[in-house]
């Protein structure tokens, strides 16, 4: 399945809220990343011609974006691993008047709206690819 075809398989709403959501990420994301589909929704990873020793044999997630039966979600595996970028994230929220909806790594979401989409910019733009690769290679080093 292309990312396309996810897309025109959602319902109209929902798929105007992920497309909307897509835009930020795609409008932000920093250069080497591609977007793919992968485990049933739009994934924005390392390509494995850049880093192939993943523990998986996926490339390796940066970002996702799924909906869901309920809801949406927004998987930002960079503020998963830090903790200065999930308290940006939360302070973002908490500054946009935004209710956070989050698990680890997963902001779950109903609409567009309900996401603080310039903090989500600002998160997807700071981690450079070879940055992020650095990061996955110490964590598999421990």
């Amino acid at each position: 399945m292309t990312v396309a075809e996810y897309l025109a398989g959602l319902p109209a709403d929902r798929r105007a809220d992920v497309a909307r959501v897509r835009r930020v990420i795609r409008k932000h994301l920093p250069k080497g990343y591609k977007e793919v589909m992968g485990w049933g929704m739009i994934v924005y990873g390392v390509p494995l011609k850049v880093y192939p020793d993943t523990y998986n044999g996926h490339p390796l997630c940066y970002v996702a974006l799924a909906a869901q039966k309920r809801y949406s979600s927004l998987y930002l595996m960079s503020v998963y691993g830090s903790r200065e970028l999930l308290a940006e994230l939360k302070a973002g929220f908490r500054h946009a008047g935004k209710k956070l909806d989050m698990g680890k790594s997963c902001i779950r979401f109903k609409r567009a709206d309900d996401l603080d989409l310039e903090t989500i910019g600002r998160l997807v733009a700071r981690m450079p690819l070879a940055r992020y690769v650095e990061i996955a290679k110490a964590a598999r080093r421990r």
